[in-house]
């Protein structure tokens, strides 16, 4: 687990409210009309700030479908997931739960397990990422901040090898190259400028219809 201080002497927390702004969401195919799926995914996010304020991985048994530990803790994945229901009513635990019992071979072995478990495999990166490339969402990694759009989901990966899952939110860095990110890497959901703090591993952008 990352220090705050560590980020903090990055210069990777987001500055002072007033320089950020406010980014477009992205516009449907028509150019118009703002995605109002990105919106309420972004809005569903943000509401979590303040509210989980821990980090914690523990294996819990729980509900299905449907099922989550305690709002006041999480890991990376449940910012995700808990962002999907509240926004967008997409339960993640059930929709992986189902791509995993239909090509069970198509998901990473990591944990050494022969079957699906409805009560961790949402929470695992890898899986996510597996089932958004498997819905088709997947978007091209960029090195230009702002190909990053409200409401897309970007996976990177920590020092230790430890992989880690963000939305984009809607608040640009204090130079306006780049969105802060919502998410959870140690002490609770935040939104916080780390877009490029760390390798970028996936880039997602999931409405529950497949493109």
């Amino acid at each position: 687990m990352l220090s705050r201080r560590m980020l903090i002497a990055g210069g990777l927390c987001a500055g002072t409210a007033g320089l950020m702004l406010p980014i477009p969401r992205p516009r449907a195919e028509n150019g118009t009309t703002a995605e109002e799926w990105a919106g309420k995914l972004v809005a569903a996010a943000r509401s979590q700030i303040g509210v989980t304020l821990v980090y914690d991985p523990s294996y819990s048994k729980i509900a299905f479908p449907g099922g989550d530990v305690p709002r006041y803790k999480g890991v990376c994945t449940d910012v995700i997931v808990r962002a999907y229901r509240d926004g967008l009513n997409l339960d993640l635990q059930a929709l992986v739960n189902a791509d995993m019992r239909d090509a069970f071979g198509a998901y990473p072995k990591n944990w050494g397990l022969k079957a699906t478990d409805s009560n961790i495999d949402h929470r695992r990166v890898p899986n996510l990422q597996t089932f958004l490339k498997r819905q088709k969402a997947e978007r091209p990694v960029d090195t230009r901040g702002l190909s990053y759009l409200p409401g897309d989901v970007v996976t990177q990966m920590l020092p230790g090898n430890k992989p880690h899952i963000a939305i984009v939110g809607d608040i640009l860095s204090e130079d306006g190259s780049r969105p802060l990110l919502i998410h959870n890497i140690g002490w609770g959901a935040k939104m916080e400028d780390i877009l490029f703090a760390f390798s970028i591993t996936g880039h997602y952008r999931y409405s529950g219809q497949i493109s």
